[in-house]
């Protein structure tokens, strides 16, 4: 019995070595080496952006913004957004932040055309070029680029509508601002479009505070003028316009404004609205056509140094084919 014991250990043992052998053997780092896996660098390439907007509340701009960003992702580049608020001194500030972040270029809608001048010159004293959207500046010898829409166009296609609805002229009632070069475009496009054609006009200046316009239209319609049309420098005027026509129960005015907002063509969509005629901006397209120009700025120097998007007119007829859930 006791033998029998130690062979069984001594078997034990040497069928331990053995396995333990046959280990070394197959597990030595030339036959199984630890393959270490590479540190992963933080991506880089590309360029960084600055984009300063004059005040991201309107949904133009907002809408700009994201069509600039989502362009300038896709060719692995990054932006830096700053929004202004409407304060020209707040964006000359922002501006300058961006200078010290090391921007290569910068997207600019100006707050103020020619308060803006002392922004441009610290980019140009810093080499980095600008491409100016949707506002001019009044210096544009110190930017590189624009981009933007044809807003005269945008104001005369509203004009054209409206006379040939009203061929013998009527009671108008236009609402600008007149402190906005943009707004003012339109405007002018809109007045030469109907010139000589019989229309009495009465004006509303919204001012900064678009919050006005209700109670200043609800004056003019309390007087004994039918009023025809009205014609409204953009969207968010349109759509205080609209708010003071319901609360007075008047539907029967037909309503033009330049932009062509979700909000502004979902009313539009509505029959029984009041709200006719958009002469349409594309944001989208500007904001693709902004990042491609900037990108060619920094790395071949080969691009056109003014350009226009088109604007067009939606109605009734054809406001579905554009959609009323985003911009076009």
């Amino acid at each position: 019995m006791r033998k029998k014991t130690i062979l069984l250990v001594l078997a034990t043992l040497f069928s331990v070595l053995f396995i333990s052998g046959c280990k070394q053997n197959v597990g030595t780092p030339e036959d199984n080496a630890v393959v270490e896996e590479p540190e992963q660098e933080e991506e880089t390439g590309g360029h960084v952006y600055g984009f300063s907007c004059s005040d991201m509340a309107d949904p133009f701009y907002e809408a700009l913004k994201e069509s600039v960003g989502t362009t300038v992702e896709e060719e692995k580049s990054r932006m830096l957004v700053r929004d202004a608020g409407g304060d020209a001194d707040v964006q000359i500030d922002q501006i300058k932040e961006l200078i010290n972040e090391g921007v290569e270029a910068v997207f600019l809608c100006p707050v103020d055309s020619d308060a803006i001048t002392p922004a441009l010159q610290a980019l140009d004293e810093a080499d980095i070029p600008v491409v100016n959207l949707d506002v001019r500046v009044q210096e544009t010898s110190l930017t590189e680029a624009f981009v933007g829409s044809d807003d005269y166009n945008a104001g005369r296609l509203c004009g054209e509508d409206l006379i040939s609805r009203k061929p013998d002229g009527g009671s108008l009632v236009i609402v600008e601002h007149p402190d906005s070069v943009a707004v003012n475009e339109r405007i002018t496009g809109f007045e030469e479009a109907i010139a000589d054609q019989g229309f009495e006009v009465e004006r509303i200046d919204s001012g900064d505070a678009y919050s006005t316009i209700p109670d200043q239209l609800s004056a003019i319609l309390s007087g004994e003028t039918q009023i025809d049309a009205i014609m409204c420098g953009d969207d968010q005027m349109a759509e205080q316009v609209l708010s003071a026509l319901k609360e007075e129960s008047k539907n029967n005015i037909l309503v033009y404004s330049v932009g062509g907002s979700p909000a502004i063509k979902s009313a539009l969509a509505e029959v029984a609205d009041p709200m006719t005629g958009i002469g349409a901006k594309s944001p989208i397209n500007i904001g693709k056509i902004a990042a491609k120009t900037a990108a060619a700025i920094l790395e071949n120097g080969v691009y056109e140094p003014e350009t226009y998007v088109e604007t067009f007119f939606i109605n009734k007829d054809n406001v579905d084919m554009y959609g009323t859930d985003g911009w076009q």
